[in-house]
């Protein structure tokens, strides 16, 4: 990897959907899931350098899913789905996480009750069928709000508990009217963080950091119960994999002296093996916030440009980390959650989506490397912020739940970047992504800063 073509980005924080209550049976999967396009619930706004850029048409809307948009006006289709209170004092919003497939989603919900009185179980989502249906997953005893949930590929669900120092594992399954639950084990650690669940949704890792070192557990996949596979020395942070075998993992790491934050690669198939992946100025803070395994596309957040910026490069190239302009948002953050899968060798025609979080709430952006533009669309109506996947033909599937629908998958074509050339009447330049989105703003001068050969070339090309 090498660094760095200085333009613009901000910081984005996680965040999570409005939970609605669900019944303690399962549901047919051929009725309670509602699948609508693109049209039922955004509207792409005005092309940017126009309006504020930081809401998205139909941000001051008050509509529901099914409303159209009116190109005319400034009221577009619906209201954005951002963490507001529900209708009816209902539950909290609860963490959402999907299979790297999207196949299965699992999320922490609550039944309706008041403050401090809610039951909080967890609940499993089938995404890869006709129709989306939510499972709910309750035990004899409510769980803590704090509590984690991962889905695996076979359908199961995991669970972290923390019971006073000690984080319990267990796998929960649908037993008919019931749920079952088989104990993992448990690891005598204070504070602990479940990682994606690892491309082939088998295993699942966790991350226990401490100020000096950080330990890496196996806690769903193994043979023997939680098991630690490696202790790396610094605090380490955030997760990312780079490959479909779930064998390369990436961190975001501070040494154990203090300093700047860089992203490493661990090897699990070689020891755990520790190598630097990010090193875009000496000292910068580097963190990686995904990765796509087919087309080798980074999604990178780092200060080197004198701000918080969001970047993109490609695993192994000797080209500059660049950080587009239409990525920087007045008043916003813009923080990528999905990679369009199967683009092999063609990094640049990648749609991401982005979520971005406003004074409005959250909303979608897509984007492409070779774009020079940011779409922004208004969210279906209780959308879980920053959830989703992406199919191989670029339909992007957005999950929700409202008073309308409990388990709802919303459709969105990637749409098609135009030609600056045609629309600024500007000769097309070879940096695609680089250039300011707006077409009243003037260029920005790339300064590559050069760098050593990325450490992890060569494993790139094997995986």
């Amino acid at each position: 990897m090498t660094a760095c073509a200085i333009e613009g980005g901000s910081a984005g924080a996680a965040a999570t959907a409005e939970p609605e209550a669900e019944s303690r049976t399962e549901p047919d999967p051929k009725e309670p899931g509602a699948v609508s396009g693109p049209e039922d619930y955004g509207a792409e706004p005005e092309p940017e350098g126009s309006g504020d850029p930081g809401k998205p048409a139909g941000a001051d809307a008050p509509g529901l899913p099914g409303s159209a948009a009116d190109e005319d006006g400034p009221e577009a289709s619906s209201a954005v789905g951002g963490p507001a209170a529900p209708a009816g004092g209902g539950p909290l919003p609860g963490g959402f996480t999907l299979t790297a497939d999207g196949a299965y989603a699992a999320r922490l919900t609550a039944a309706p009750g008041p403050p401090g009185e809610r039951a909080w179980y967890p609940e499993r989502w089938t995404l890869d069928g006709p129709e989306p249906y939510a499972v709910p997953l309750p035990l004899g005893q409510p769980e803590e709000p704090d509590a984690q949930v991962a889905p695996l590929a076979d359908g199961r669900v995991l669970i972290r508990r923390r019971v006073a120092d000690r984080q319990m594992f267990s796998l929960l399954y649908p037993t008919g009217p019931g749920t079952g639950e088989l104990l993992q084990g448990a690891v005598e650690c204070a504070e602990m963080t479940l990682l994606p669940p690892s491309p082939d949704g088998r295993c699942v890792y966790a991350l226990s950091a401490g100020e000096h070192s950080s330990s890496l557990w196996l806690v769903a996949g193994g043979a023997f119960g939680p098991e630690e596979v490696a202790r790396i020395p610094g605090r380490c942070s955030g997760g990312a994999w780079l490959d479909r075998a779930g064998r390369m993992l990436a961190l975001d790491r501070r040494a154990p002296g203090g300093g700047p934050v860089k992203a490493v690669a661990v090897d699990l198939g070689r020891g755990a093996e520790v190598t630097p992946l990010l090193q875009i100025a000496p000292g910068s803070d580097d963190r990686l916030l995904l990765a796509d395994a087919d087309s080798g596309l980074l999604l990178i957040r780092s200060d080197a440009p004198g701000h918080d910026g969001l970047g993109w490069g490609v695993l192994g190239s000797c080209l500059p980390v660049r950080f587009p302009e239409c990525l920087r948002l007045a008043d916003a953050t813009v923080t990528p959650f999905a990679v369009q899968p199967g683009q092999m060798l063609m990094p640049e025609s990648c749609a991401v989506a982005l979520r971005i979080d406003g004074a409005a709430g959250s909303w979608v952006g897509v984007w492409r490397p070779a774009g020079r533009r940011l779409h922004q669309f208004a969210a279906p109506l209780g959308w879980a912020p920053g959830a989703g996947y992406w199919s191989r033909d670029g339909v992007l599937r957005l999950p929700y739940t409202n008073g309308a629908t409990s388990c709802g998958v919303a459709l969105l074509d990637a749409p098609q970047d135009v030609e600056p050339s045609s629309v600024t009447g500007r000769p097309g330049d070879a940096e695609g992504g680089t250039q300011p989105s707006a077409a009243v703003s003037a260029p920005v001068v790339c300064r590559p800063v050069p760098l050593g050969q990325a450490p992890l070339h060569r494993a790139a090309r094997s995986d």
